[in-house]
């Protein structure tokens, strides 16, 4: 029996909800995913999920005949493709970026590094205060970009501005909050 017959075999399986025959699917390819997840900023419950997610749109996409293997390995090559790329959906997502800003800030405050660990909370402090003595533009502004990475020209369209003028007004936001943070300079 060839290795191609073997995923055909495979494939029918599926299709037939043979539960030893998923099984199998899923624990022998959780792993390889779990570890690519976790080697891209995600985590245990994460790589779950997305598994999970690519898993069962696996199943649907054979029990719909749009997946047809081409070689011996074509089916677990499928579904790590589709949890790549839900993974990298995730990442590119507001949601996942929403949260990892929240999380960048609480890691700041719990897990400084321990060599600078008191400077590191006094300069974090000093920045914080600083951030929320900035006016609403400035706080938004620097928001947009530095957090949610959004682009000089989103920012622009935002606030109804030309790029240039966002990009100004970008420098100057950040020259008030080095002001804010060390009035000495």
């Amino acid at each position: 029996m060839t290795e191609l017959t073997a995923q055909y075999q495979l494939v029918s399986a599926i299709m037939a909800n043979d539960e030893s025959v998923l099984k199998q699917l899923y624990q022998n390819n959780y792993r390889k995913v779990e570890a690519y997840i976790l080697k891209n900023r995600g985590s245990m419950p994460q790589a779950k999920d997305i598994y999970q997610e690519a898993f069962l749109a696996v199943w649907q996409n054979i029990k719909k005949g749009a997946f047809q293997p081409r070689n011996e390995s074509a089916l677990q090559g499928y579904l790590f493709q589709i949890a790549k790329n839900k993974w990298t959906d995730e990442l590119r997502s507001a949601r996942y970026k929403k949260t990892q800003r929240q999380e960048s800030f609480q890691n700041l405050e719990d897990h400084p590094n321990e060599i600078d660990q008191e400077t590191r909370g006094e300069s974090l402090h000093a920045c914080m205060r600083a951030f929320g003595e900035l006016g609403d533009e400035c706080k938004e502004l620097l928001t947009r970009f530095y957090f949610n990475r959004d682009s000089l020209r989103d920012i622009a369209s935002f606030f109804s501005i030309e790029e240039t003028s966002a990009r100004n007004k970008k420098y100057r936001c950040i020259q008030q909050l080095k002001a804010l943070v060390n009035p000495s300079l």
